[in-house]
């Protein structure tokens, strides 16, 4: 451990990710171009339960933009139960074969 100019502790740790949170209100943008996108006090979006589907069909939400300003594990585990949702609707809305040769098509 050694002393930093300021007379601070400090220590480095080898790591192999770091989160940054640097967030602590919803971005007030999304709610301003995202047309149909139910939001509440404060713009945090209204989703329905722990799936976090709001009122957009396909569209999920978790962390602060849900709840407002909170923990990162809260919003890590927001966007895991929100990732089981999403693979639950992609799941029960594939393209059909026609859908998908046409999109081939048109690309």
């Amino acid at each position: 451990m050694g002393i930093s100019r300021l007379g601070i502790r400090a220590r480095i740790i080898d790591v192999d990710t770091v989160i940054v949170a640097v967030g602590r209100t919803p971005n007030p943008i999304i709610q301003l171009t995202t047309d149909g996108l139910e939001t509440i006090k404060y713009g945090t979006s209204l989703v329905d339960g722990a799936a976090g589907k709001t009122s957009l069909d396909g569209v999920y939400g978790g962390g602060d933009i849900v709840t407002g300003e909170a923990t990162v594990i809260s919003a890590m585990g927001a966007g895991k139960r929100a990732a089981r949702s999403i693979h639950e609707y992609l799941a029960q809305h594939q393209p059909s074969a026609e859908q998908q040769s046409a999109s081939t098509v048109q690309q």
